[in-house]
């Protein structure tokens, strides 16, 4: 080919577009952040019982025997050495006696959940959720148990849940990404993007993140001193040379994916400050998810934000904190008092709103962290990780109402009935989904890679959990 006759050739293009050259710094503008794409949906294995996913997750460890799992041997046996023979301690060194539960419990509901005091909005929604008392994992350091729940391995660079989800099922919204993440204006959590990578997958699979404020996507709005004109005629530039280059070169799928992206960030520009709208919603709404009351505020808001997007067809949201606040090595009591105050009413709302609206039976809440807490003090008044036990809930989707899943030994060290491992329920979530574990796979490093990776982990789904 003539180089000198190309029209896309860089001295030709120089010459007639020099003006305009403003036009490609869009794409560095639309980085990363925005790789979703065209990624439209596709059908799953079989019949769903769900289509979306909210999680709130919990960094750090809550602590399942003051939240979760009532037991009384911790108060008999506080202040004693522990009876019941070795720990897996972390910390070793400053490993004490039994530490007793410092909250009462109650029975909540007709199905009679005994949860902590502390949960008291979590207690009115106990007849809608599956409680999972006997989840275990495989590693005791949070950053790989943070990598553990969200891409099944302890090893970093691995697509995470919500990855898998995209890649299995598509998005069914193509104005907004099929992924977003609801971050803490605070900060990033323990282990970063990490938690929402879409690792060796294609990057249009990985987590948006969503930010409080003004500008909730990096770059989404054109700059103040740019007229609307001038930034329509950008995007017309840049839309006529990447779709001359596409066919140029139409075996490159990134490039593809790319001019994708940039055409969904277009869309997006309307689409995503109308989802974060609040103006909208009635104050009883915004009561009822605590935004009229500080401690709530904030978490209320991203949950309420994440009710939004489920509503607009986004397929996962993931609500963060900020480091890793449930990571009680301190003042055990006092700092759970205030997460509880933080969380549980925002967390409840979100159940109860979704159900209002039609919407809980085709969407899951999981209310997760990546592992527990040791039965004796750490110091004075902490607890340790525990890999061995730890507690969860889920809501909608097909999961149980109102029941209690499994049973820990009698100081809530080690899950001793119907254990449920992180990959059990990675596949028990994919089922609801309508995606079978065994099958959704991607070719990396010469073998079918998986999210459950079932021949080396044992993962089954546990159908006690589904209704």
């Amino acid at each position: 080919m003539n180089r000198a006759m190309d029209p896309l050739s860089r001295r030709a293009f120089l010459g007639r577009s020099a003006g305009s050259l403003g036009a490609l710094a869009l794409s560095q503008l639309l980085g990363p952040q925005l790789a979703f794409g065209s990624n439209p949906p596709k059908p799953g294995h079989h019949r769903p019982r769900a289509k979306a996913i909210i999680s709130l997750f919990q960094h750090g460890g809550p602590s399942q025997m003051d939240l979760f799992d009532y037991k009384p041997a911790l108060n008999k046996w506080s202040g004693k050495p522990y009876p019941g023979g070795d720990l897996e301690v972390h910390f070793d060194k400053q490993a004490g006696n039994v530490l007793g539960a410092p909250y009462a419990f109650h029975r909540r509901g007709q199905c009679g959940m005994e949860l902590s005091e502390l949960l008291p909005h979590t207690g009115a929604i106990a007849d809608e959720i599956t409680l999972v008392r006997s989840m275990t994992t495989g590693s005791v350091d949070h950053e790989s148990a943070l990598r553990i729940i969200h891409t099944g391995r302890f090893l970093a660079g691995l697509p995470t849940f919500g990855s898998w989800l995209l890649y299995g099922l598509g998005s069914e919204n193509e104005n907004l990404p099929a992924y977003v993440v609801l971050s803490d204006p605070g900060g990033l959590p323990v282990d970063g993007e990490r938690n929402w990578s879409s690792g060796f997958l294609p990057a249009i699979y990985q987590g948006t993140p969503f930010r409080s404020g003004n500008s909730p996507v990096f770059n989404l709005q054109t700059p103040a001193h740019i007229p609307p004109q001038a930034r329509a005629n950008q995007l017309g530039l840049l839309k006529e040379l990447n779709r001359r280059h596409a066919a140029r070169f139409p075996e490159n799928t990134e490039l593809s994916a790319r001019i994708a992206n940039f055409e969904t960030a277009a869309r997006m520009q309307t689409a995503v400050p109308e989802a974060l709208d609040l103006s909208g919603e009635s104050e009883a709404t915004k009561k009822l998810y605590g935004l009229d009351k500080p401690e709530t505020e904030e978490y209320g808001r991203r949950c309420l934000l994440a009710r939004r997007l489920i509503e607009r067809g986004v397929r996962f949201v993931q609500l963060f904190l900020s480091g890793q606040p449930w990571d009680t090595h301190d003042k055990n009591a006092e700092r759970l008092k205030g997460l509880c105050a933080k969380t549980d009413q925002p967390s409840a709302a979100l159940v109860q709103d979704l159900k209002a609206r039609g919407l809980l039976d085709s969407t899951i809440v999981l209310w997760t962290g990546e592992f527990g807490r040791l039965p004796i003090s750490q110091g004075k008044d902490g607890r340790d990780h525990n890999r061995h036990a730890f507690s969860l809930w889920a809501a909608g989707g097909g999961f149980k109402k109102g029941y209690v899943h499994g049973a820990t030994d009698e100081f809530g060290y080690k899950s001793v009935e119907d254990v449920v491992s992180v990959h059990d329920f990675h596949a028990t979530l994919l089922h609801t989904l309508g995606v079978d574990h065994h099958a959704l796979n991607f070719p990396h490093e010469g073998r079918a890679a998986s999210l459950t990776d079932a021949e080396v982990t044992g993962a089954r789904i546990v159908p006690s959990l589904l209704a």
